[in-house]
């Protein structure tokens, strides 16, 4: 049985992995930054599958918490587990920004920072002395990364960083058999950055047009995706970026 730590995972891409995942026989630590109800929700839907799920609030961005959310992490695995140890960690917290490189204020980018390349790599850093030997690790990256979208730059700057961190993982982990890889999302239909994906019908219809599988990507897309990644089946894919968008942009 896999224990996995899923940031963000009380809803969008985050809620839709613990439920495949639950699926697939695993229970999960999901975090949530202010929303319990929506968090207390995805574990009630994990415990309806039959595996268990705990939901704690942390804020990504805010390192200087990340000590004391280890120790609730190691009460948790005990008090639920009784193991001192986990398998999974799913760095997928996090916000989007839309700024021109001549518009983006220093916070802007500083909250990025914060958010997806500070609060991941010493978020990883704080967990991985009780993380299992033959864990994994799955940095959620963007499509953004590859292509390039005006306006789009504070955020996927930081999704370039957090793929280049991805390598270093893998490379510095292997003696303990931990591999980390990376997800690269395209559009996805959730409420990530004010749900435009899903809500705009031009947008989508824009979007459609450019992926080869003639649609945008939905949550449970990246959700079956991740399941997949962590199972035995992915034991030999180590430090690599996969795009997960319906052929987008090719």
């Amino acid at each position: 049985m896999k224990i996995n730590i899923i940031t963000g995972g009380s809803r969008g891409l985050g809620r839709s992995m613990a439920l495949h995942l639950a699926d697939k026989g695993q229970d999960s630590i999901i975090t949530y930054h202010a929303n319990k109800s929506a968090a207390d929700d995805v574990v009630k839907a994990i415990l309806a599958k039959g595996r268990k799920a705990v939901a704690l609030q942390l804020d990504v961005s805010k390192s200087a918490t990340f000590s004391a959310f280890a120790a609730e992490v190691k009460k948790v695995l005990s008090a639920h587990w009784q193991r001192e140890t986990f398998d999974h960690l799913v760095n997928n917290a996090g916000t989007g920004a839309s700024q021109t490189v001549e518009q983006t204020s220093e916070d802007v980018f500083d909250e990025m920072l914060n958010e997806h390349v500070k609060g991941p790599y010493f978020l990883t850093q704080k967990l991985l002395p009780m993380m299992a030997d033959g864990g994994r690790i799955i940095n959620v990256s963007s499509g953004l990364a590859r292509f390039s979208f005006p306006s789009r730059a504070p955020y996927a700057i930081m999704k370039g960083a957090i793929e280049v961190f991805t390598r270093y993982l893998a490379k510095e982990l292997g003696a303990r058999g931990i591999t980390a890889n990376t997800i690269a999302p395209g559009a996805i239909a959730t409420d990530f950055g004010g749900g435009n994906t899903r809500d705009n019908p031009q947008m989508r219809t824009m979007l459609s047009g450019q992926t080869a599988l003639g649609r945008v990507g939905e949550a449970d897309d990246i959700g079956a995706l991740t399941a997949a990644m962590l199972s035995d089946d992915f034991r030999w894919v180590n430090g690599q970026r996969i795009e997960a968008s319906g052929g987008f942009m090719l």
